[in-house]
């Protein structure tokens, strides 16, 4: 085996495809060996049976498939997984399965850290350390898919030759029918590595998802969202938070670099090619800071200005925040006045909040190299009501 064996869980079909052309072979082979690993699962060569042996041979002297290791394997009492991959050098990072009744939805991360800084986000105040490769990515996807398999959770084969779609929920409702890049990071700034992963995602070699069912969710990268409109254009889920730029600032302070006009403006460019005809707004619930009947109508107005839909998130308090989960009355009331101005609107069900697993929850363990929290030491004793407006 050559000293920097190629991971192969970080190539995707096209790269796949050259590589084994390099050695002499035809395309098909290449196909072979990605259903081999991402629908099967399969982690050896030597089991990939149908393949011919100084082929398999090749694979074993240059290639590994090789996925983070794991820490910890943690189960809600609701069903969520959470599962600790452990990426070198003191980083770890978290990816989450949320089984529902008509769907499987996998949260995958993408960095170890995340330099965006979020107020409301745990992850960022872990600080930042690198960008996961592809391999780190989609090992996170294979990984959760082959232990899904393993827990009667997955596609379960009898035959060689049997080789149904891998991720059809009409086969089994527990399989991981839907990818969310919502996990540690922020995606679109670790784009040469989301983008290839993506590709894997939709292959019908691989893992054969829709376009529909893959989200990519953004702060608000604008010249990352044009790209990705252009390069694989998949849903498109914008952490928005605060209706203007004053808060959001606060909030959100990818803000500062690209304001809401320039953000709305790239959402409806974006739209231009999804695959779905709208845009998701994320929107997270905190207590006498966003979720007044004020922000409620400066946020119709952005309704109004493009078709999207609204995903109300309660807040999971975490002690750096000094944030509040807004009230159910409150959240239930600023729903209604959404949805009464015609807007979809939705309040996300808080899963695995018991293994913090829920949205903002994500922390893992990052050897911050930002030094992030000597910043933070002195911006945790501002009073709230100064980032209230």
């Amino acid at each position: 085996m050559r000293a920097d064996p190629i991971n192969l869980l970080g190539l995707d079909g096209s790269s796949l495809t050259s590589l084994v052309a390099q050695w002499g072979g035809k395309p098909f082979r290449a196909k072979q060996v990605q259903r081999w690993i991402h629908q099967r699962g399969v982690g050896q060569f030597d089991a990939m049976t149908d393949l011919a042996r100084d082929f398999r041979a090749q694979l074993s002297q240059d290639c590994v498939i090789q996925a983070p290791d794991v820490i910890s394997d943690k189960v809600s009492a609701d069903g969520t997984r959470k599962w600790l991959f452990d990426v070198g050098h003191g980083n770890a990072i978290e990816s989450v399965f949320i089984p529902e009744d008509d769907r499987g939805t996998l949260c995958i991360s993408s960095q170890a850290g995340c330099a965006v800084n979020c107020r409301f986000c745990s992850t960022g105040h872990q600080g930042f350390n690198r960008n996961l490769s592809t391999a780190e990515i989609v090992g996170q996807l294979w990984w959760a898919g082959v232990k899904l398999r393993e827990a009667g959770q997955g596609v379960r084969l009898t035959t060689v030759d049997q080789m149904p779609a891998p991720l059809d929920i009409q086969q089994d409702k527990r399989l991981i029918s839907n990818v969310v890049m919502m996990g540690m990071g922020e995606p679109l700034l670790n784009y040469d590595a989301l983008v290839p992963a993506l590709k894997l995602m939709l292959d019908d070699n691989a893992y054969g998802l829709s376009r529909r069912r893959v989200t990519v969710s953004t702060s608000g990268v604008v010249p990352m969202m044009d790209r990705l409109s252009q390069d694989c254009p998949v849903a498109l889920a914008v952490s928005l938070h605060a209706p203007n730029d004053e808060l959001r600032d606060k909030l959100v302070p990818l803000n500062k670099k690209y304001p809401l006009a320039e953000l709305l403006a790239a959402c409806e460019r974006y739209l231009e090619f999804a695959p779905r005809d709208f845009i998701t707004f994320e929107y997270v619930m905190l207590d006498g800071v966003n979720d007044t009947d004020e922000h409620a109508r400066q946020l119709v107005e952005i309704g109004r200005r493009l078709h999207c839909k609204f995903n109300l998130i309660p807040f999971n308090p975490f002690p750096e925040s000094g944030l509040l989960r807004s009230k159910d009355s409150r959240i239930r009331l600023f729903s209604q006045r959404l949805l009464d101005a015609g807007l979809v609107t939705t309040i996300r069900k808080t899963r695995g909040d018991d293994i913090d697993a829920a949205c903002g929850q994500l922390a893992g363990q990052v050897k911050d190299r930002t030094r992030l929290h000597e910043k933070q030491a002195a911006k945790l004793s501002i009073p709230i009501k100064e980032i209230r407006t």
